[in-house]
């Protein structure tokens, strides 16, 4: 049997991934394949060459040390020029850069230890593209390239942009590569907010967030029949900003509780899911 972990996009969400790794490491399930989509590809890229407890450890170091300014250092000038088109992206891509080049243990993605594939979204065609091979730091950064907030990312002359605006959760590409056992891992949206986010760049997270996870229910339902899928329960309510950082500890702790609870206690995937996203905090 192939095992995939399959890792979602979600931004500062991400360190809910954290806790679901950290249960599926203590109940020594290791996958044959990662497949990760933007904050999913950056946190496969971390775990990929350190599929242990150390390695969970580490990723936790890294989220609970992260800020803002480390991934978003807005900067007044650049996001002025964005607004009039004299800049694609509000954001400069230099700390998300820094962080996944400082975090990496390889420098190709056929040279992971696990397999690792990421997902991006090829912007002139429209279609969500797999890299396998290839240098793993351009191919993660085209994955997490949120758009309008960084710039697109060309790779071989194409540009690429977040994989989660076609494919935020790729089961797909995870079947493709013919894996018969799925864990997977959304990191959820923020569906219990009580006020809209106010800045430019919230809301433009908030935005992208909300659009790309409705898609998740509809690919269980269409390959649950084709492996066993595994999908740890997205927290909900959740309450953390889509910029906020300062929740990471709180994210990946009660994410590993929940987590440690379902493979303890777990559930069918189709019918979990759709109760979550029919639940009125995910309205």
């Amino acid at each position: 049997m192939t095992t995939a972990v399959v890792l979602s996009g979600g931004a500062n969400l991400g360190a809910v991934h954290v806790g679901m790794l950290r249960a599926l490491v203590e109940a020594n399930i290791r996958p044959d394949m990662i497949v990760g989509t933007s904050v999913g590809a950056i946190n496969g890229y971390y775990m990929a060459s350190r599929w242990d407890a150390s390695g969970v450890a580490g990723l936790d170091s890294v989220w609970a040390d992260m800020s803002r300014s480390t991934i978003f250092p807005t900067r007044l000038v650049g996001g002025l020029l964005g607004f009039i088109g004299k800049r694609d992206h509000l954001v400069p891509p230099d700390g998300l850069r820094r962080l996944i080049e400082r975090h990496g243990d390889f420098g190709r993605l056929e040279e992971a230890p696990i397999p690792l594939h990421v997902v991006a979204t090829d912007l002139l065609t429209g279609l969500d593209r797999r890299f396998s091979t290839g240098p793993a730091v351009e191919a993660v950064m085209a994955s997490a390239a949120i758009p309008a907030v960084f710039p697109p990312v060309k790779v071989n002359g194409v540009p690429y942009i977040d994989g989660g605006v076609v494919n935020n959760t790729p089961i797909s590409h995870a079947v493709e590569l013919g894996a018969d056992e799925i864990w997977v891992l959304p990191a959820g949206t923020a569906c219990g907010l009580d006020e809209a986010p106010t800045s430019t760049l919230g809301i433009a997270l908030q935005a992208v967030t909300v659009l790309i996870n409705r898609r998740l229910q509809r690919d269980i339902e269409i390959f649950q029949d084709r492996c066993t899928m595994h999908v740890l329960p997205p927290l909900c309510p959740l309450m953390v900003g889509p910029s906020d950082f300062g929740q990471a500890r709180h994210l990946m702790d009660r994410a590993y509780l929940s987590s440690v609870e379902w493979i303890q206690h777990p559930h069918d995937a189709s019918s979990d899911l759709a109760a979550l996203l029919t639940h009125p905090h995910a309205r």
